[in-house]
């Protein structure tokens, strides 16, 4: 059997297919950015998402999470804190929010938060990373 000669158009159209087909197999950039991947997102929906929200304004049974890092805690308006919450003086950061998933009375003693018993380190962290591009 003889081969064809290659057309320049043939060549072209081949190139576009290597190039899209390379194209389909990158991953898109949302999936790269840290706690944007399913396990993160499902770590929040399974412990967190009853009694809170990432949107702003959202408050429920607990405040919306939306920029929760880098925000004073109970500083939020519109939300009935505690008053150990309320007086609690320090800004969330990454380490305090894993902390208080785990072990919320030994972070601010008197808060209103019941503990989810299901939350390992591994996943708090994951939720906290998720927090976070969720808030961008």
């Amino acid at each position: 059997m003889q081969s064809r000669p290659q057309t320049p158009q043939g060549k072209c159209l081949r190139a576009i297919a290597a190039a899209v087909a390379l194209l389909l197999t990158v991953p898109t950039s949302r999936a790269q950015q840290p706690g944007s991947d399913d396990a993160a997102q499902q770590a929040f929906n399974n412990s967190c998402r009853t009694c809170h929200s990432v949107k702003e304004g959202d408050n429920r049974l607990g405040p919306n999470l939306n920029k929760i890092v880098g925000r004073k805690a109970g500083a939020l308006p519109n939300y009935n804190y505690s008053s150990s919450m309320k007086e609690a003086g320090f800004v969330w950061d990454q380490d305090k929010l894993t902390r208080f998933m785990l072990k919320p009375d030994e972070v601010v003693s008197g808060n209103k938060m019941q503990p989810y018993g299901g939350v390992s380190a591994e996943e708090a962290g994951k939720i906290v990373a998720y927090l976070q591009a969720a808030s961008q």
